[in-house]
C-alpha cells in the first residue's frame, strides 16, 4: 500500500485518538506529525503480514508516552485546563454537543490505562485483540481492562 493511500485511510482515526489521548490539540498535532514521520520512514521495512492499524496505533500511542515522559523530566508539562473538544456544524444540535462533552469529559477522568483500552475498542472499533497488540498487553488483560469495575464507576 502506497503511503497516500495509507494515510487517506488512517488519518482521522489517528489523529482522533491523539487528540483523545493527549487532550490538546497542539500535542496532537506534532504527535500526529511525528506518527506519519515514522510511517514514510519505517512502513516500506515491515513484512507483508503487519497489521496496519495496530502498528500504526502503536506508534502513536508510544509517541504519546514518550511525550508525557519527557514532559514530566522537563517539567514542561502544561497547567491548562483540559481543551473541550466539540463538533460545530450546523447539523448537530446543542443535545448532541452536550452529550459529546459528557463523553469526553467522562474520557479524561480514566486513567490512561482505562481511556487507551476504551479508545481503541469503543472509539476505534479494534477487536479487543489487536488493541491488546497495540497496547503491548494480552488478550485477557485486554478483556479484563474493558471490563473493570473501575471503568463502569468512571462512567457513572
Amino acid at each position: 500500500m502506497q503511503f497516500d493511500a495509507i494515510y487517506a485511510t488512517y488519518e482521522e482515526r489517528i489523529y482522533g485518538f491523539l487528540v483523545r489521548l493527549s487532550g490538546h490539540r497542539d500535542v496532537a498535532d506534532d504527535l500526529f506529525q511525528e506518527t506519519w514521520l515514522r510511517v514514510a520512514r519505517h512502513a516500506p521495512t515491515l513484512p507483508e503480514d503487519t497489521d496496519l492499524a495496530a502498528w500504526l496505533f502503536t506508534v502513536a500511542r508510544n509517541l504519546h508516552r514518550s511525550h508525557v515522559r519527557w514532559s514530566m523530566v522537563d517539567r514542561l508539562r502544561r497547567r491548562d485546563v483540559r481543551e473541550a473538544i466539540t463538533l460545530t456544524t450546523p447539523e448537530h444540535d446543542a443535545s448532541w454537543r452536550e452529550r459529546w462533552q459528557k463523553l469526553e469529559t467522562a474520557l479524561a477522568s480514566l486513567p490512561v490505562a482505562d481511556r487507551e483500552i476504551l479508545l481503541l475498542v469503543g472509539v476505534e472499533a479494534m477487536e479487543p485483540r489487536v488493541a491488546a497488540v497495540v497496547l503491548g498487553i494480552s488478550a485477557e488483560a485486554a478483556r479484563q481492562r474493558l471490563c473493570t469495575e473501575q471503568s463502569y464507576k468512571s462512567w457513572a
